[in-house]
């Protein structure tokens, strides 16, 4: 039962005995014997309307970290295996920082962050760790596509274990959104999902039948290289009008310079949108468009309940979503498309190291070692 508590985080006692098929009175017996031990403590909630009893794991049993590798910075979070954040913190690095750097970085805001909860390195027992990149399932490689294109290459979980003294559970950081959403944000509850992350490249995480979905060798997602203009120019992955090279932070500040001077943040994009800047409002249709044909093929293969658009474009919020509806409804399956939800991202920034967090939590591995320490 202890893994079924990691894994839900604060479930209530009839959750437990519904979810796992064990009577309410075995369910009782066994959280009263684990709460005397100290294992798991025991909060009043509602749930259905009716008061209830929340289990969930005490805060005493250990610590585990997420982080969030980005083009321009690192983040990192401290969780209670309860899933309680305790600590949270984003630093900024330069552009085109190596992988060894970004793990020492990341390994001195870990142990800054740990000593600030009173805890120390020792109390922390699982890592997850995302970049913005393809991972070899087969090698433990960076791929080839990577926004960090310095990491290619690099041998990141010899790196992160190396520096961190632990296994890390490392995944691309679209899927991790798409794990962060499914637990704490919009997509709380579905089973079939695609998150979309918009930033300085585009990529996607896809969970199917609740479970994540990577592909034979991890590459499952990479939305941002499908061809949605096949006379476009050449992509850094060296295909042809990918997505990409229509609706990616980079390519909208290009195309709105002449108009509004190169020094054009896509902050400023977006208060322009709100304000109803013409320019502004064309360059996000024309991206909207792109990213509604490139979305309707994964509706057509997927048929996904649910879209959800993260990253640094997700603040266009309904105009970015009204052209992408009315390309789905143009292009796609129509029974694939009649009842999707597009939606923007509720976490923001955070999706990508709460979605390591939420990695580590429900990653079958990770969880057998964490309910095998506590039962020690």
């Amino acid at each position: 039962m202890l893994e079924h508590v990691v894994r839900a985080g604060s479930p209530t006692q009839a959750e437990i005995a519904r979810q796992t098929g064990l009577s309410a009175a075995t369910v009782s017996n066994i959280v009263r014997a684990l709460t005397e031990e100290g294992l798991v403590e025991l909060t009043a909630t509602v749930s259905s309307g009716r008061r209830a009893q929340a289990v969930r794991i005490s805060r005493s049993t250990g610590l585990a970290a997420g982080v969030d590798f980005g083009r321009s910075h690192v983040r990192i979070a401290i969780a209670a295996l309860s899933q309680e954040i305790v600590a949270e913190r984003e630093v900024r690095v330069r552009r085109g920082y190596p992988a060894a750097e970004g793990v020492a970085v990341a390994r001195e805001v870990f142990d800054e962050l740990v000593e600030s909860t009173g805890a120390t390195r020792a109390d922390v027992v699982a890592l997850g760790v995302g970049i913005p990149g393809p991972i070899d399932t087969r090698t433990g490689l960076v791929g080839s596509g990577s926004i960090l294109p310095e990491w290619v290459g690099a041998p990141l979980e010899e790196l992160v274990d190396g520096s961190f003294g632990m296994p890390a559970l490392i995944e691309n950081d679209a899927n991790l959104g798409a794990l962060a959403e499914r637990t704490w944000g919009a997509a709380r509850g579905v089973d079939d999902l695609v998150y979309i992350k918009i930033s300085t490249g585009i990529g996607a995480g896809l969970v199917v039948d609740g479970r994540l979905y990577r592909g034979a060798s991890g590459t499952a997602g990479e939305i941002g290289h499908t061809t949605v203009n096949t006379m476009g120019p050449v992509c850094r992955c060296g295909n042809r009008g990918c997505l990409e090279l229509e609706a990616a932070v980079p390519v909208i500040l290009e195309r709105l310079a002449a108009s509004h001077g190169a020094d054009l943040t896509i902050d400023r994009v977006l208060d322009l949108l709100d304000a109803g800047d013409v320019p502004a409002r064309r360059v996000l249709d024309g991206a909207g468009h792109a990213l509604g044909v490139a979305v309707a093929g994964l509706c057509n293969l997927l048929n996904p309940s649910m879209i959800i658009v993260g990253g640094d474009l997700a603040r266009a919020n309904t105009p970015l979503l009204d052209s992408m509806r009315g390309v789905l409804r143009q292009v796609a399956v129509p029974s694939a498309v009649e009842h999707v939800r597009l939606a923007v991202s509720e976490l923001g920034a955070r999706a990508q190291v709460l979605g390591a967090l939420a990695a580590v939590f429900q990653s079958d591995h990770n969880i057998l070692h964490l309910t095998g320490e506590l039962s020690s």
